[in-house]
C-alpha cells in the first residue's frame, strides 16, 4: 500500500491567512474569539471568532458572482497550491470539499427562488471551485456533521493509497449564518463566554469561521515532511445530537485509525482532541481516550482559539497538528483551569517544547459520526 505525503496547506481564519500565520498567532495565545453584537446573526450578544471584510480576497470574486464561503475555499487553495508542485489539471489529482452549512445564509439574503435553489446545494459551490482551478475531474464533497474534514483526508488517502489518484486536494469551510447560530442556540449549546475545553467550568461552544487546505501526494518528492499514517470512521448511532455515553465508539475509530498506522498508544506524542467544551462531548471524548490507554498523552483543544469551525475544523485542527509536529510543540487548551472529566487527562495548558513525532486527531459530530487519523513524521 502506497504512503500518503502531506504536501503543503493552508489556515484561512480571523487570526491569520496562512497556516503559518496562524501557528504564530497560536504560540502567542492570539484567540479570534471575540464578543459580537450583530442583530443580523443574532438577537443576543454572542461569542465567536468572526471574519471581518473580505473584500479583494478573491480577485474576480464580483465578475464571478463568487460567494463568501467559495471565495474562503478558493483563498485557501491558491495559497495551498503555491507551495506545491501538484497540478489540479492533472487526472490524477482530485478535489475534495468539506463543509456542513455551505451556503445555506443565501436563505437569509437572497429572495429569488431560483437563485437560492441553484446555488445552496454544496455541489454547485464544489464546481464553482473547480473551475476556477481547471481541475481535470469533478470534485467530491464530504458532508458528515462536524467530522466532514477529518472524512474528506481519509477519502483521500484511501484514494491515493488504492491507486485512483495520486493527489488529493482536500478544502473545508463554513461560514456563520443567523440560522447556524440559531440552531445551537436551540440546543442551549452556545457558551455566554469564552468555551472551556475539558474544564469543571465549561458550559458550551463558540462558533467560528474559517477554511483550510490540505493536499495529499504519493510522491515522496512533493512531502513537507509529514505523512497521513492511518485514519477511520465510526458511528455511535446514540442520538441525534448527543455523543455516546461510553466513548466506546470513538475509541474504536482511534483503535482501527492505529492499527491502519501500525502503531501502538506509547508511540503517540499528542492527541488534537474536538474538545467542544460541552459537557458530553468531552466527557465522551475522555472515556474513550482512557479505553484507549492514553490517558498520559498530552491532549489539548484549539476551540478557544477558533470556536468551533464545523466543516473545517477537522481540517485546520490537522494542520495545526502538522506545525506542531515540525515545531516539536504542544500548544495549550485556552481556557482550561481544572480537569471537568470523570476519566484521567492529560490537558495540556502550557505551551510545551517537546519532541511530537506522531499525533492523533479525533472528530465526533451530531448523528454519533466519529472519526480519527494518525500522522507521523517522516
Amino acid at each position: 500500500m502506497r504512503d500518503v505525503y502531506i504536501s503543503s496547506d493552508n489556515i484561512l481564519s480571523p487570526i491569520g491567512f496562512t497556516a503559518g500565520e496562524n501557528f504564530s498567532q497560536l504560540e502567542s495565545a492570539v484567540s479570534g474569539i471575540q464578543q459580537h453584537e450583530n442583530a443580523a446573526i443574532s438577537d443576543v450578544p454572542f461569542y465567536a471568532s468572526l471574519f471581518g471584510n473580505l473584500d479583494g480576497l478573491v480577485k474576480d470574486a464580483q465578475t464571478k458572482n463568487y460567494t463568501k464561503f467559495e471565495q474562503l475555499l478558493i483563498a485557501s487553495i491558491s495559497d495551498a497550491l503555491q507551495h506545491t508542485a501538484v497540478d489540479p489539471a492533472d487526472k490524477r489529482t482530485i478535489l475534495i470539499i468539506s463543509s456542513t452549512k455551505g451556503n445555506i445564509s443565501l436563505l437569509e439574503t437572497e429572495k429569488d427562488p431560483v437563485t437560492i435553489s441553484n446555488k445552496i446545494s454544496l455541489h454547485h459551490s464544489a464546481k464553482q471551485v473547480a473551475a476556477h482551478f481547471n481541475f481535470a475531474n469533478q470534485p467530491l464533497v464530504v458532508s458528515n456533521a462536524c467530522i466532514s474534514g477529518l472524512l474528506a483526508m481519509i477519502m483521500g488517502m484511501r484514494f491515493i493509497q488504492s491507486g485512483q489518484y495520486d493527489h488529493a486536494v482536500i478544502a473545508g469551510a463554513d461560514v456563520i449564518s443567523k440560522f447556524v447560530l440559531s440552531g445551537f442556540q436551540s440546543f442551549q449549546a452556545i457558551s455566554q463566554e469564552r468555551c472551556r475545553p475539558f474544564d469543571e467550568t465549561r458550559n458550551g461552544i463558540n462558533l467560528g469561521e474559517a477554511a483550510g487546505t490540505v493536499i495529499l501526494s504519493a510522491n515522496a518528492a512533493y512531502s513537507n515532511g509529514i505523512k497521513l499514517a492511518g485514519g477511520s470512521v465510526s458511528n455511535d448511532a446514540n442520538h441525534i445530537s448527543g455523543p455516546s455515553r461510553t466513548g466506546e465508539e470513538l475509541y474504536q475509530a482511534i483503535d482501527k485509525a492505529m492499527k491502519d498506522a501500525g502503531f501502538t498508544a506509547k508511540d503517540i506524542d499528542l492527541i488534537s482532541a474536538h474538545g467542544t467544551a460541552t459537557l458530553y462531548n468531552d466527557e465522551m471524548e475522555a472515556k474513550a481516550i482512557s479505553l484507549a490507554n492514553m490517558q498520559t498523552v498530552p491532549v489539548n483543544s484549539l476551540k478557544g482559539y477558533y470556536g468551533h469551525t464545523l466543516g473545517a475544523a477537522g481540517l485546520i485542527e490537522s494542520i495545526v497538528c502538522i506545525h506542531s509536529m515540525k515545531a516539536n510543540t504542544v500548544l495549550p487548551t485556552m481556557g482550561f483551569n481544572k480537569i471537568g472529566v470523570t476519566k484521567p487527562l492529560n490537558v495540556s495548558n502550557v505551551l510545551q517544547r517537546k519532541s511530537v513525532q506522531h499525533c492523533l486527531k479525533t472528530a465526533s459530530g451530531f448523528g454519533g459520526c466519529n472519526a480519527a487519523i494518525v500522522m507521523s513524521k517522516q
